[in-house]
């Protein structure tokens, strides 16, 4: 399936459907983005039934800017909807399945029981 270019108009209705969804906030200027893309683009290959998209933060400062993107790469993982990770740094391959069996191993339930309490507490 390869890659999703995401902007402000499709974002939202991306990361907001049910299974997993990649997202990697990248510029073309960006060296450490640019050693990151063929390893994210093997991951897209690899594992199809995920969702990799990529935010070009010089394109789309508007979504740079409403997730507080400070540093690039930042990868952020959702799960049905849910962000599950986000963090800014290149990953390795290996780092990369990790974090993808991880956010494939949640539970779920769990992880709704922990936004809902987060939420009512705040």
């Amino acid at each position: 399936m390869g890659t999703v270019e995401l902007t402000t108009e499709n974002f939202e209705q991306t990361v907001t459907k049910d299974g997993i969804v990649l997202v990697d906030f990248w510029a073309e200027w960006c060296g450490p983005c640019k050693r990151f893309a063929p390893i994210f683009e093997q991951s897209a290959e690899e594992k199809p039934e995920i969702t990799h998209a990529k935010v070009d933060t010089e394109d789309q400062q508007a979504l740079g800017a409403q997730f507080g993107i400070t540093a690039i790469p930042t990868l952020m993982a959702f799960r049905d909807g849910i962000m599950v990770y986000n963090q800014a740094g290149a990953l390795a391959g290996p780092d990369l399945q990790n974090l993808v069996k991880a956010v494939e191993d949640l539970d779920m339930d769990k992880v709704r029981a922990d936004v809902a309490a987060q939420q009512a507490a705040e």
